[in-house]
């Protein structure tokens, strides 16, 4: 059942939004379920690609591939979630993603790599349905003093079960090994549908009514460049739309591969460094989670104080690589992870949080899927340029930190121009 908006009304707690929204508590719960078992399924990944190559280049592909089948979906999931009911494209999406998980139990050689790479593609081109939807389903399903909680549960829902998932997918696979990662992400995803099946939910009077898939199909390039021609007409909002690609060009995909490395070459832990692995994602799900929950209680929901929260965010960024860069000790390199991950996080959840106020209901669906498409885009490009980076730029792991750290300061700066460019917003 969609809410209607109650704009007077004081935001609600964590606590009493779970308590009073049943639409939202199933699709949270589902969100924690089906969380746990993706990072499970990440480090068994990344792990038995690079045990199998032996090649940075080999997982930088792995999280290339991660990105890019969600971005070539990307303009067909934008379109699918402002057409179709929602609800059930997330059920759809998690049954289809517990088969395919299922495919991984059959790598085990090196020359069965390619297999896992397709099967990820598979996997994530599904995911690629699955966000857009479900964020743009998010404020059907609450009022609008409940949509800023319900945005930064969500986002800390993913952090804290990044946090709980990498590390328990660490252990898993450091003392039995990678194999029970892919069941237990396969299960999960059938939990997850379960949950949201019990959603009550009623696509809102605003959208467009659902079609035939074969007029669905006839439509789609209207239908798609709709979404882009309203971002180019309206900057402000592709400028926010731009934040999660460019945070992920210049730090997240590449940052994703030199883990791997660090843990394997540096600081090994557990098989093949996978329990370090789990620990350095852990981390990083506790700064994304706790970041955006601290910057809240400075910038409220306003506008104005969370687009400077975004500019902080770049300098967090850049401070975390910087403590990272010299691999001093496992501990400053935990430090170091844990700072950045905030400034990832903060950047995460407000632009989200902007453009929920930016995007008009009849289009969120397609605005959010070239968002997600700009960040799966920047990803799968910073992952290659880590990769190339660690096998032949000739560069230390150091060095490349350090690179990072200075190219991340470039979008920040080019936010801080936009916002003293635009008047000032309360």
């Amino acid at each position: 059942m969609t809410n209607s908006p109650e704009t007077s009304q004081a935001p609600v707690g964590y606590l009493e939004l779970i308590r009073q929204n049943p639409n939202f508590r199933s699709l949270w719960l589902g969100q924690v379920i089906s969380f746990f078992g993706d990072w499970f399924n990440l480090i068994a990944s990344a792990s038995l690609v690079a045990s199998l190559t032996q090649s940075g280049l080999a997982v930088g592909g792995l999280f290339v591939i991660r990105m890019l089948a969600p971005f070539l979906i990307s303009p067909f999931a934008g379109v699918a979630a402002d057409r179709f009911n929602r609800k059930w494209l997330l059920i759809t999406a998690d049954l289809l993603r517990a088969v395919v998980v299922l495919g991984f139990l059959v790598v085990r050689q090196p020359q069965q790599v390619w297999l896992l790479y397709a099967l990820t593609a598979v996997q994530l081109a599904i995911s690629g349905f699955f966000s857009p939807a479900r964020d743009a389903m998010l404020p059907d399903i609450t009022r609008s003093n409940e949509l800023g909680t319900a945005n930064i549960l969500s986002a800390a829902t993913w952090s804290v079960m990044l946090a709980i998932g990498a590390a328990m997918g660490g252990v898993v696979a450091g003392v039995w090994g990678i194999y029970p990662a892919f069941v237990i992400d396969s299960v999960t995803f059938l939990v997850s549908a379960g949950l949201i099946l019990g959603i009550r939910y009623n696509r809102p009077a605003d959208l467009a009514a659902a079609v035939p898939f074969g007029k669905w199909i006839g439509e789609f390039n209207r239908v798609y460049l709709d979404g882009l021609r309203h971002l180019s007409e309206n900057p402000d909002t592709l400028m926010v739309a731009l934040q999660k690609g460019a945070v992920a060009l210049t730090v997240g995909g590449a940052f994703d591969v030199l883990q791997v490395a660090i843990t394997q070459k540096i600081f090994v832990i557990g098989h093949g460094g996978s329990t370090g692995l789990g620990w350095m994602y852990a981390v990083a799900g506790i700064g994304t989670g706790f970041g955006p929950i601290v910057a809240r209680r400075l910038t409220g929901d306003r506008p104005g104080p969370q687009r400077l929260a975004l500019a902080a965010a770049y300098g967090l960024n850049v401070l975390g690589l910087l403590i990272c860069a010299p691999l001093a000790s496992f501990e400053w390199l935990i430090f170091g992870t844990l700072i950045h991950a905030a400034g990832g996080g903060i950047n995460w959840v407000f632009s989200t949080q902007l453009l929920f106020g930016l995007a008009p209901n009849q289009l969120r669906g397609r605005v959010f899927a070239t968002e997600f498409a700009l960040f799966t885009l920047g990803s799968a490009a910073g992952s290659y340029i880590g990769g190339w980076a660690l096998d032949t730029a000739g560069l230390s792991l150091s060095a490349i930190m350090f690179w990072m750290a200075g190219i991340s300061i470039i979008p920040g700066l080019f936010w801080i121009w936009w916002l003293l460019r635009k008047p000032a917003q309360s």
